[in-house]
C-alpha cells in the first residue's frame, strides 16, 4: 500500500517539481552518489577503500530521441575507460530504455552492442537492468542477443522475482554459467503479471537463487533484508557453493552497516552506484519500497518546511 500510495503521488507535476528542485536539502543525496560523475567516483573510491565492490549506474530512462539516445550510450562507453583510468574495482549496469527500447529496438541493440564492446576492451563488466513488465521480453531478447557475443564474463542480467515469468526465466536464460542479479522488484505492476504480497516475492525470490545456483550460474544476490540474506548463505552452504559463485548486492546509502559487515566477513559485496540529474524516478522506487526510506525522506522535508518558515 505504502508503495502504491507513494508511486502515485510522485507521478504529480507538483511534487516532482518540488523535489527536482530542493531534492538534495529533503535528503536526496541519501540515495544518489552525486549528479555529475566525478562525484560519483569519488563515493566509489570510497567504497572500494572500505572493501567494497561498485556499479556505477548513470540514471536515466525512456529515451524516445535518437540523438539523446546515443548521447548517453557514449557517455555509459566512457565509463570503462575511466573506471580503468582511476583504478577502482566497479562495473556499470544499463537501462535499455535509456538506449530508445521503446522507440526503436534496433538502435538500441547497436547501442548496447558498442557499451559491451568497450566493457570488453577494458576487461570490465556490464549488466542489463530489468525495468517494468512492459519491455521485460524485449530486454530478454536482446540479452540474448548479445550474450552469445560477450560471454557471462563481459555482461549479465537483472531478473525480478515479484514477476510469475521470473522462474522459467532463471530455468531458459541461466544456463552456460550466466551472471544474474537477483531483485524483488520495484515497480507499480498489474497482479496478472506478478505477486502482490511480501511473503510471496521473499519466497520466490529463495526459488530463484536456488535454481539458478543449481544450474551453476553466477547469482549476484541483491537484497538488505537479514533474513533473505541469511536463507542465501545456508543454501550456498548446503549446496556447497564457492564464494566466487555468488555476491551480495546492496543500493547506496542502505543497510551501510551490512554491507560493510558481510564484506568484513569475506563476502563480495558489491554496491549499486546510482548518479546523474535524470535520478527523480530511481529515487522514487526507492522510498516506495521501505518505509524506513520514506520516513528518512519525511524527516527531512519536514526539516527543511520547518527551517523555511523560521527564516520568514
Amino acid at each position: 500500500m505504502l508503495r502504491r500510495s507513494v508511486l502515485t503521488v510522485a507521478e504529480l507535476a507538483p511534487v516532482r517539481w518540488l523535489f527536482e528542485k530542493h531534492g538534495m536539502k529533503f535528503g536526496v543525496d541519501r540515495f544518489i552518489a552525486g549528479e555529475s560523475l566525478p562525484e560519483a567516483l569519488a563515493q566509489v573510491k570510497r567504497l572500494n577503500e572500505r572493501g567494497l565492490l561498485a556499479t556505477l549506474d548513470l540514471l536515466g530512462e525512456n529515451v524516445s530521441d535518437a540523438r539523446q539516445a546515443e548521447q548517453t550510450a557514449a557517455a555509459i562507453a566512457e565509463l570503462f575507460p575511466v573506471i580503468e583510468r582511476h583504478g577502482l574495482r566497479a562495473n556499470v549496469s544499463v537501462k535499455l530504455t535509456q538506449l530508445g527500447l521503446k522507440t526503436d529496438p534496433r538502435l538500441c541493440l547497436k547501442l548496447m552492442e558498442r557499451i559491451a564492446s568497450e566493457a570488453a576492451a577494458c576487461r570490465n563488466f556490464v549488466r542489463i537492468d530489468m525495468e517494468d513488465s512492459s519491455v521485460t521480453q524485449a530486454t530478454v531478447d536482446l540479452f540474448r542477443q548479445l550474450r552469445s557475443g560477450f560471454g557471462p564474463e563481459r555482461i549479465g542480467l537483472v531478473l525480478q522475482s515479484y514477476l510469475f515469468r521470473s522462474e522459467q526465466d532463471v530455468r531458459e536464460i541461466g544456463t552456460q554459467g550466466t551472471n544474474l542479479r537477483i531483485v524483488k522488484g520495484a515497480y507499480r505492476e498489474p497482479p496478472d503479471v506478478a505477486y502482490r504480497r511480501k511473503r510471496e516475492v521473499d519466497a520466490a525470490y529463495v526459488r530463484l537463487v536456488r535454481a539458478h545456483l543449481e544450474q551453476g550460474g553466477y547469482a549476484a544476490v541483491a537484497t538488505h533484508d537479514p533474513r533473505m540474506i541469511g536463507s542465501v548463505l545456508e543454501l550456498t552452504e548446503r549446496l556447497a557453493v564457492p564464494r566466487h559463485r555468488f555476491e551480495f548486492q546492496m543500493l547506496y546509502g542502505i543497510a551501510v552497516d551490512l554491507q560493510r559487515s558481510l564484506a568484513d566477513a569475506g563476502y563480495a559485496v558489491r554496491v549499486y552506484t546510482p548518479f546523474g540529474r535524470h535520478w527523480y524516478p530511481y529515487f522514487t522506487r526507492r522510498i516506495a519500497e521501505r518505509p524506513a526510506n520514506f520516513w528518512f525522506v519525511a524527516k527531512h522535508l519536514f526539516r527543511s518546511s520547518s527551517d523555511y518558515a523560521g527564516q520568514r
